[in-house]
């Protein structure tokens, strides 16, 4: 992991504000909720007076094996569609498919037969979520390629401002999932771009090499959040100072809808023409006669920096 000081940095660069931050893991919960078993809690709450003994020592050991990032070996005993179900003697929980070193298959349809195949196995994981009062243990296969307290030292030294490497190992619709050499952190879609990001996957590849800035570090809950877009300079902050209202540009189309298209000016700088500014020939519509990627002159109607909307129009001659 490498890890630097972070360019332009500002007093208030960082400051996370808290909906942010409750959007983020809520997103991430909807994952991870959506990928568990619909079965009951996997141990009694341990709060319980009717728990077993036995249970409430389960809980102790499993609560230890979580604080010291330890690395354990179980069976897988069940599965569905979103991941494995394992279980001993002392621990059970599951494991989202995204947690699996091997995820080779993304075609919905057959990924219930890959998983099925994981049936009676031993597979070498780490507790990643242990939350007794939900009766959860969420485990991953990815992480257990870490030595064991890797995760500890990471969040012991980790900072937020800091800039770090890794690699992505997850692309879902809310984000992408970064190994920071033992734990994953999280960019966040609205972070990974100065401009409109239609999928997480138009930006990061998996597999792919990348660094990326820490905004955030809950230990508690064994989440980081990472930024791609604040290694560079927020383009809405000079905006005023590099065009005008009148200015004609050439930009690209990234999108076309039915009341128009948004077309970018330069990375992060992405605004609409709506269809009451562009003139089509009679007959034609607007999907039939632009596409994406297509190079246009666009005339800047105005602009809003604040809340980064920018009205353009393709009347390049004012009335």
């Amino acid at each position: 992991m490498v890890i630097a000081n972070p360019p332009h940095a500002e007093a208030t660069y960082l400051d996370i504000d808290e909906d942010w931050w409750q959007s983020v893991l809520a997103d991430e919960e909807r994952f991870v909720a959506a990928s568990r078993l619909s079965t009951a809690p996997v141990f009694s709450r341990p709060e319980s007076t009717s728990a077993p003994a036995l249970l409430r020592a389960d809980w102790e050991y499993a609560i230890s094996v979580y604080r010291q990032d330890q690395i354990v070996s179980l069976p897988v005993v069940g599965y569905n569609r979103g991941g494995l179900l394992v279980e001993n003697e002392r621990l059970r929980g599951f494991i989202p498919y995204s947690h699996l070193i091997d995820m080779t298959c993304e075609v919905e349809p057959e990924r219930e037969g890959f998983l099925a195949r994981y049936v009676g196995r031993d597979l070498r994981l780490k507790i990643i979520e242990c939350v007794p009062e939900e009766g959860r243990i969420v485990f991953s296969e990815r992480a257990a390629r870490a030595d064991a307290g890797r995760r500890t030292e990471i969040f012991t030294n980790l900072q937020s401002g800091e800039i770090v490497s890794g690699d992505v190992t997850n692309i879902t619709d809310f984000g992408v999932f970064i190994d920071l050499g033992g734990v994953e952190g999280l960019i966040h879609i609205s972070e990974l771009s100065w401009g409109r990001v239609l999928h997480p996957s138009h930006i990061l590849k998996i597999g792919q090499r990348v660094e990326v800035q820490v905004l955030d570090i809950l230990p508690e809950r064994c989440r980081i959040a990472l930024s791609l877009k604040r290694l560079q300079p927020n383009p809405w902050q000079s905006v005023a100072q590099r065009y005008a209202i009148g200015d004609i540009l050439p930009a690209t189309i990234t999108s076309v809808v039915s009341f128009g298209v948004f077309a970018r000016l330069s990375e992060g700088l992405e605004g609409l023409v709506h269809a009451s500014e562009i003139e089509l020939p009679t007959g034609a519509s607007i999907r039939e006669t632009y596409r994406e990627n297509q190079a246009i002159n666009v005339r800047i109607l105005h602009l809003d920096p604040e809340r980064q909307r920018l009205g353009l129009s393709l009347k390049l001659e004012t009335c």
